[in-house]
């Protein structure tokens, strides 16, 4: 069950095991409507996944859109951390990379490429969701419970389907996210140059900020599509090991919470659960994060090395930044991923799509 932190109450529901949708655990699941429930094996749990799928694609978008709003700044200092090599180090933590963020781009300086994340995270959640619904599906015909295999299964399945959104996403969001930095770098080094004695160059008008859609046509029009995806054997090197990461740890500490009367976890449990299993998922796979980052830049600072590959980019870290680089931004990560999983669980456990779509969930659910 490889879902992004937006998505992870979703798995619980589905097998009763937590969350707002009430519904009586293990097979076979019991109808809300006034007919007896089919045998195992019988099309209720599709016809269930089908009813509340739209509640979960908003509930998704919902979180997405909460979450990526309260993160975002992290994130841009994280890309940034994991991009400056030692040519020139800008920033020498998250805090130092923020402030001078707001200091020289202003306060909305930290929502640069937020606007990429915000119109994709629907249409992200909704393939992850569909693409998670249809394999746990497939893998639960015989009307068993899901055992953890068959979920990582499922769940890696989805991720895997989702890069088809992912990849050009972050690929968008990297650019904007460090012009900033590569303009702070170009800043710096003429301001060197004009005191080693050269001429004071040119003071040429800052370069206009790149949009998403400018940078979209640029790659399609340079590269074609697969311009758009550079990056895409990193990204599944990160998201789909995160799952198999993610989905036994948070079981394993969701089932430690579980009262003794076999009832579902408390909220709190899953919430906690979920915070602490995302985050070491997320440090875990960092080392894949900064080559995926480093990948999908296109522009270089003064001085900075570039990659061919993923093997490539690995040694050239390795021996030019040692082994810490590939922990550049790992906290970082921790904190975004964390938040992200709190807020889903949030949304979830609320209800706030059913409020909408007139399905207040109840215990027949």
């Amino acid at each position: 069950m490889c879902l992004h932190p937006t998505d992870m109450q979703v798995s619980q529901t589905e097998d009763g095991s937590g969350g707002p949708e009430l519904r009586a655990p293990g097979p076979p699941r019991a109808a809300a409507s006034p007919a007896p429930p089919g045998p195992p094996g019988a099309p209720t749990p599709m016809a269930e996944q089908q009813i509340s799928l739209p509640a979960k694609l908003l509930n998704g978008g919902i979180a997405g859109l909460i979450g990526v709003t309260c993160v975002f700044p992290i994130d841009l200092a994280k890309t940034r951390l994991q991009n400056q090599q030692n040519g020139q180090r800008l920033y020498s933590s998250m805090s130092d990379c923020l402030i001078k963020t707001i200091r020289s781009e202003g306060y909305f300086g930290m929502y640069r490429g937020a606007a990429v994340n915000l119109t994709l995270v629907t249409p992200e959640k909704a393939i992850k969701l569909a693409a998670n619904d249809f394999f746990r599906y497939q893998l639960s015909k015989d009307g068993q419970k899901l055992t953890l295999f068959k979920e990582m299964l499922a769940g890696c399945g989805a991720g895997t389907c989702q890069v088809i959104v992912t990849t050009p996403m972050e690929m968008l969001k990297i650019q904007l996210q460090d012009a900033g930095r590569i303009a702070a770098q170009k800043k710096i080094q003429a301001q060197l140059s004009a005191q080693g004695g050269a001429q004071p160059a040119m003071e040429a008008p800052a370069a206009p900020r790149p949009t998403a859609t400018q940078l979209t046509r640029d790659l399609l029009r340079s590269r074609g599509i697969a311009g758009l995806y550079k990056g895409l054997g990193a990204t599944l090197l990160r998201d789909v090991p995160f799952s198999i990461v993610y989905f036994p740890l948070f079981a394993n500490l969701n089932q430690l919470g579980r009262p003794a009367s076999g009832e579902k976890s408390p909220f709190y449990v899953s919430f906690l659960a979920g915070c602490v299993a995302g985050s070491a998922a997320a440090v875990a796979v960092n080392p894949c994060d900064v080559v995926k980052t480093r990948l999908q830049s296109l522009q270089r600072g003064v001085n900075e090395d570039t990659y061919t590959g993923f093997l490539d980019c690995a040694r050239k870290i390795l021996r030019h930044e040692g082994p810490a680089a590939f922990l550049k931004g790992a906290y970082c990560r921790a904190l975004v991923i964390a938040p992200l999983f709190g807020i889903a669980q949030v949304v979830y456990f609320l209800g706030i799509a059913e409020s909408l779509l007139g399905l207040l969930p109840g215990p027949q659910l």
